[in-house]
């Protein structure tokens, strides 16, 4: 992973309500080389930036927010709101949240098994963007790895699996997160309400972190009663095999004893 240098300013975070906005997580094939990876820093977003965020925003996404989104992202303690910064202009930007997976709505259902849903929380990603004159150069494999390290420490472990929405027609996002191990999960015919087009379908994408999986199919279950049964009967083995060295000793100290007694 390429290094960065993270640092974050001074600001008075409040816990502003917003519903998210779903976005598309936009990955473009646009390249333009910046001078070097290791000059982009990574900060949170402060109030101060909401003019800066809602005009990239404006530009990415072909999805109209609210003023009160740009004010939550940009303020509340609720997101994980990170900007990569390139010679102190905003290039990319992750924003995501960590929400109890009880209060997941009903399409998103069906990440985690049941058992483990319970107490489990996930991770949400609302949005992902880089700015077209520096994608693929890593800023969006950079913001993304931030979060997942950030998600992955001892303090949120009950954090299961991360997911997002994306356009069913953005493919150079959805090749993006496949690569970074993101699976399909499911389909959202109709999900996205497009600036001028319309609604249009998604999908929703997910990986797994801190022990989380899938909820098992019957495969699964077949396979997992197939290696039990594979352990018992290596178990088993082991056992016998001691049991008849346990018999062949005590037969060669009863022979050689009753030798000796003649």
């Amino acid at each position: 992973m390429a290094q960065f240098h993270l640092y974050s300013n001074s600001h008075n975070k409040h816990g502003t309500s917003s519903e998210p906005i779903i976005d598309v997580n936009r990955v473009d094939s646009e390249h333009v080389p910046l001078c070097s990876v290791n000059d982009v820093q990574l900060r949170f977003l402060v109030p101060d930036d909401l003019a800066e965020v809602r005009t990239l925003c404006q530009d990415w996404f072909p999805i109209d927010y609210p003023l009160s989104w740009y004010e939550d992202i940009t303020s509340s303690s609720r997101f994980f709101s990170l900007a990569a910064v390139y010679n102190l202009a905003i290039i990319g930007l992750i924003v995501a949240e960590i929400k109890p997976y009880r209060n997941l709505n009903k399409e998103d259902k069906g990440i985690l098994p049941d058992n483990m849903g319970k107490t489990a929380d996930i991770g949400y990603i609302l949005s992902l963007g880089v700015h077209r004159k520096h994608r693929r150069n890593g800023i969006a494999s950079l913001l993304l790895d931030a979060l997942i390290n950030h998600l992955t420490t001892a303090e949120r472990q009950s954090v299961k699996a991360i997911f997002l929405h994306v356009l069913t027609t953005n493919q150079p996002a959805i090749l993006f997160y496949e690569k970074r191990r993101f699976s399909l999960h499911s389909f959202l015919p109709y999900y996205y309400h497009i600036r001028g087009k319309g609604q249009r379908d998604g999908f929703t994408y997910v990986t797994y972190i801190n022990g989380g999986h899938q909820p098992w199919t019957l495969l699964d279950h077949i396979k997992d009663y197939a290696s039990k049964l594979r352990h018992t009967g290596e178990v088993f083995k082991w056992v016998s095999t001691r049991v008849r060295q346990v018999v062949r000793w005590i037969c060669h100290k009863t022979v050689s004893r009753f030798n000796f007694a003649h």
